[in-house]
């Protein structure tokens, strides 16, 4: 999704501020989490950021399996959906994306099962036939849905290949890709049988330090503290 401006503000700043707003509410902020106010309905930019998002626009309802607030939540999601749907010729990554939407729309959203579209079909071969750094990189695009409860096929097929995600982990810190660093460590937090030898915990709050403020490194490297105590 080509991140574009409208009038002066560009989308990716429209991002950060949504990834900020959710990393501070899993660590915990003052004020209860609604996306509708984070992201106003019928903006352009708001729905395209909750497509780059994912399920991460819904992440702080996975706090204690809380439901989100109603209507004016699901209407934006779906306004989101619909805004920017799924295409023929969609990669791989972005039909786990839409699906991890959907997915978690189902899971934290009060209208239900019955009242979302159902959850594409995505593919998952390319787990067990991807070299390691192609893996890699794909793997760290889907760090949303190292959600709990959510991907849980894809989290399966990932488990087998623990060690070469490590590999890609300490390969992104080296290249000093701080994104793909904090999202291969969530996935790791998620995964078992992650090497200690990895170092994981230091090595995502290197990757937080060194990442200079950037909103979507934060939120990955909250979440994989906030859901699964790594990170600390």
């Amino acid at each position: 999704m080509a991140e574009q401006t409208q009038g002066a503000v560009p989308l990716s700043a429209v991002i950060a501020d949504a990834a900020s707003g959710v990393a501070l509410a899993l660590r915990g902020g003052s004020d209860p989490y609604v996306l509708s106010r984070v992201l106003r309905q019928g903006d352009a930019l708001a729905l395209a950021a909750i497509r780059v998002l994912g399920a991460d626009a819904l992440a702080p309802y996975a706090l204690d399996h809380r439901a989100g607030p109603g209507s004016e939540d699901e209407t934006v999601v779906r306004e989101a959906l619909a805004a920017f749907p799924l295409k023929a010729d969609a990669s791989e990554v972005s039909v786990w994306s839409y699906r991890g939407l959907i997915e978690a729309s189902h899971a934290f959203l009060p209208g239900g099962a019955n009242h979302w579209p159902p959850a594409p079909p995505a593919g998952s071969a390319w787990i067990a036939t991807d070299p390691w750094p192609k893996l890699s990189h794909r793997v760290s695009q889907l760090a949303a849905l190292a959600l709990p409860g959510l991907g849980s096929s894809l989290a399966d097929a990932l488990a087998a290949r623990t060690d070469d995600l490590a590999r890609g982990f300490v390969r992104a810190v080296r290249r000093r890709d701080w994104l793909q660093a904090a999202g291969l460590g969530r996935w790791l937090a998620r995964l078992p049988e992650v090497p200690p030898t990895l170092g994981l915990d230091n090595g995502l709050a290197f990757v937080r330090q060194m990442s200079g403020g950037d909103a979507r490194v934060a939120l990955h490297v909250v979440a994989a503290e906030r859901f699964y105590g790594r990170g600390r």
